[in-house]
């Protein structure tokens, strides 16, 4: 009897590896850990911080290391290329990447980056900033790309015109320094492209499909959660995740990204076939390349609704099966 307890109770040990160091960007799986969300589904999750020197949730998952892992668009170009990554869940619906310029700068838009000195990109997290350019009719070759290790202090000595940022990041320190700037995002480009995905592999879907269901609809549960209380995600957030991290910063990242989270008329980490073929097109992956993996690369997730919803509806067919007997036994007896 206690050995059956002890399996009833048993929790499934997965990993999640971010994309970057503890900040609020995280917040919807800290409180699906910490409100025990995953642990009702029978689940023990660590949250695993990415080494800032060298990020890399690909390699991660790839690996085994970690059973789910936190990317950006370049998931799909990971797939295209033959890794088995499985996208579950969008949690920014535009990505949060843009070039930072000074508020003297002479730059206002994106065409006019002809010529000028910018840091080195990655083109695996960040490529809808060049694409943005080239769409503005800007040779990117004309670029100066930055080759030192300090790409910040560069740009505050004007010694480049352009820095990639992440909105909550940068931008918030140099507010805070007095340092006047402005930002010029993909999004004002209309180049709405997914950002902080959930995913998986393809062997983990198929040796486990409930415990990737259970910490998909767990993550969501916490997301949802984090959304309507916003002050004790960020509580939760600075006082077990981003330690180094004020209360301030923390809530400063999660006025800004709320807005990337929860749309109007869009479920958070909501995904469709049609954004991600834009995605496609936008990095230049053949659309033939596309078609191979689209049925693969999308989590066909379990609707719980629909599932509760079938299940009272069969009941009731049963119910009523059941009870035609005895409506009939009793009919013919009044007669």
């Amino acid at each position: 009897m206690l050995l059956v307890c002890c399996q009833l109770h048993a929790q499934q040990a997965v990993t999640l590896q971010l994309k970057w160091t503890h900040q609020f960007q995280f917040a919807g799986y800290y409180m699906a850990k910490h409100k025990g969300f995953y642990e009702e589904v029978g689940l023990d999750v660590t949250i695993l911080p990415a080494e800032q020197s060298m990020p890399d949730s690909f390699g991660a998952v790839a690996r085994g290391e970690a059973e789910f892992g936190i990317a950006h668009s370049g998931v799909l170009q990971q797939r295209v290329a033959g890794k088995p990554f499985v996208a579950m869940a969008a949690m920014l619906q535009f990505s949060p990447y843009c070039w930072m310029v000074k508020d003297t700068s002479d730059i206002f838009h994106a065409r006019d980056f002809m010529g000028k000195r910018v840091t080195e990109i990655s083109k695996k997290e960040a490529a809808e900033l060049l694409i943005m350019l080239q769409r503005s009719g800007i040779n990117t070759d004309t670029l100066t790309f930055y080759q030192g290790d300090n790409a910040t202090r560069a740009w505050i000595d004007n010694e480049i015109d352009a820095l990639q940022v992440y909105i909550t990041d940068l931008p918030y320190y140099m507010a805070q320094q007095g340092i006047a700037h402005r930002l010029i995002c993909p999004q004002r480009y209309g180049m709405d492209v997914y950002a902080d995905i959930l995913f998986t592999s393809q062997a983990m879907l198929k040796n486990h499909p409930q415990t990737v269901e259970s910490f998909y609809q767990a993550s969501l549960r916490g997301w949802r959660y984090a959304l309507m209380n916003m002050d004790e995600a960020i509580g939760v957030t600075q006082q077990y995740y981003a330690t180094h991290k004020s209360f301030h910063h923390l809530a400063y990242e999660a006025e800004l990204l709320k807005g990337y989270i929860s749309t109007p008329s869009t479920n958070i980490g909501h995904m469709s076939m049609a954004k991600w073929r834009l995605i496609a097109d936008l990095y230049g992956i053949e659309q033939s390349d596309f078609n191979e993996v689209k049925a693969s690369f999308i989590y066909n997730y379990q609707d719980q609704d629909t599932l509760q919803l079938s299940w009272m509806l069969i009941a009731a067919i049963i119910i009523s099966i059941v009870s035609i007997p005895l409506y009939l036994r009793l009919m013919f007896s009044n007669k």
